[in-house]
């Protein structure tokens, strides 16, 4: 997609977004079997991810008002993380997501334990007796 546009580059930014088709070609994957949940979980992926984004934009911030120097929104746009910067972004975002998907994770550990015969006659047995 070629934009000719003399606006500044957020102008151009907005402009390829709002051009995007609104919905994916496929079908929404399928993780679990009620679509609510599927949903929910769509969403506060989708929020997480733009939490991601606005961290390292204010990264950014911080970094470029270190300096002591004006800048703008251009400056923020086109910053240049160094490798350390990066290493130090993606560990946050790896423990951010952690955090954000702990109840999915611990679920699936939960189906991955081995559980005894010992073990369930116990907990019907806790059941019965209430």
């Amino acid at each position: 997609m070629a934009v000719v546009d003399n606006g500044t580059f957020g102008e151009r930014r907005l402009k390829m977004v709002l051009e995007l088709p609104r919905k994916s070609k496929g079908h929404r994957p399928k993780y679990f079997e009620d679509a609510a949940i599927d949903r929910v979980l769509a969403i506060t992926l989708s929020l997480a991810g733009e939490v991601s984004v606005l961290r390292d934009r204010i990264d950014t911030i911080e970094r470029l008002s270190s300096l002591g120097k004006p800048f703008g929104p251009v400056d923020v746009d086109s910053f240049e993380p160094s490798a350390e910067i990066a290493t130090d972004r993606e560990r946050w975002r790896a423990n951010y997501l952690e955090q954000v998907l702990l109840v999915i994770q611990q679920d699936v550990d939960d189906l991955k334990r081995p559980h005894s015969a010992h073990s369930y006659e116990a907990a019907v047995k806790s059941v019965e007796n209430t």
